[in-house]
C-alpha cells in the first residue's frame, strides 16, 4: 500500500530535510490557536487532518463522494486514506517544515503514517489541558446551542482519552512528547511553546554547521593543522618588515 501511494502521490527529494511536528490536544485545548503562532513565528506549514477530509469530501472525485458519503454516516475514514491526503499537501506546499494538528488520532493513524510517510516527527507537542477547562470553553464558544452539543462534546473526551492518549504515551516512552500546560491563557501557553520551537531551531542550525564542516574535510583538515602547529599570522607580519 505505501508504494502504491507513493507513485501515486509522488515522495520528496532524496536526501532533503524534513520536518515534522504533531499537534495532539483534547477537544477545546486550544491546538488550532497555538498553531496559527507556531505558524506566523517559525514558517510551518499547518495542516489539519479533519480540514483535509472535509476539504476533498467537497470535490466530486470518486474518492470525495466515498469520503463525504463514509463522514455523512457516521463512520471513520481509512487511516491510508487519510495519510495519502496528508502527504500529497506536504508535497504541492514547497515547504520542508510541517505543522500536523489533530494526528494521529489513534494508533492505527500512527502506524498508517509510520508505514507510508516514514518521516519520524521532531517532537510531538500536547497541550495538557484539564476536562473541567476544555468543557468550559467549549460551552462558551458554542452558547445559544442545546444541551446535546454538551453531551457531545463529553463524548469527544472519552474518545480522546481511549484512542489518543495511547498515541501520547508511545510517543513519550520514545522520548518525543513536548507537554505544555494548556490551561493557561494562549498566550502564556505560546511562551512555552516557543521556548521549545527556538530550541529545535538551535539543534538544526547546530546540525547544519557540523553538516558544512563534513562536507568539505580539505578545510576541516586545514582547520585541524593550523590548530595544532598555530596560526601563520606571525610569518606573515614578519615578511611585511
Amino acid at each position: 500500500m505505501a508504494d502504491v501511494i507513493k507513485n501515486e502521490v509522488g515522495s520528496f527529494p532524496p536526501g532533503k530535510k524534513i520536518t515534522v511536528v504533531f499537534v495532539i490536544g483534547g477537544p477545546g485545548s486550544g491546538k488550532g490557536t497555538q498553531c496559527s503562532k507556531i505558524v506566523k513565528h517559525f514558517g510551518f506549514t499547518h495542516l489539519s487532518a479533519g480540514d483535509l477530509l472535509r476539504e476533498e469530501a467537497k470535490s466530486d472525485t470518486e474518492q470525495g463522494m466515498m469520503i463525504k458519503n463514509m463522514m455523512h454516516e457516521g463512520k471513520l475514514v481509512p487511516s491510508e486514506l487519510i495519510v495519502k491526503l496528508l502527504f500529497k499537501a506536504m508535497l504541492q506546499s514547497g515547504n520542508d517544515k510541517f505543522l500536523v494538528d489533530g494526528f494521529p488520532r489513534n494508533e492505527e493513524n500512527r502506524q498508517a503514517y509510520d508505514s507510508i510517510i516514514s518521516i519520524e516527527p521532531e517532537f510531538v507537542l500536547f497541550i495538557d489541558c484539564p476536562k473541567e477547562e476544555m468543557e468550559r470553553r467549549i460551552l462558551n464558544r458554542n452558547q445559544g446551542r442545546d444541551d446535546d452539543n454538551i453531551d457531545t462534546a463529553r463524548r469527544r473526551f472519552e474518545v480522546f482519552q481511549e484512542s489518543t492518549m495511547p498515541v501520547v504515551q508511545y510517543y513519550e516512552k520514545r522520548g518525543k512528547l513536548r507537554r505544555v500546560d494548556g490551561a493557561k491563557s494562549a498566550d502564556e501557553v505560546f511562551e512555552d511553546v516557543k521556548a521549545i520551537f527556538v530550541q529545535l531551531n538551535t539543534q538544526a542550525n547546530q546540525g547544519g554547521n557540523v553538516s558544512r564542516a563534513q562536507s568539505n574535510p580539505f578545510k576541516r583538515f586545514l582547520e585541524l593543522f593550523c590548530g595544532c602547529f598555530g596560526t601563520q599570522e606571525a610569518p606573515r607580519q614578519q615578511t611585511d618588515k
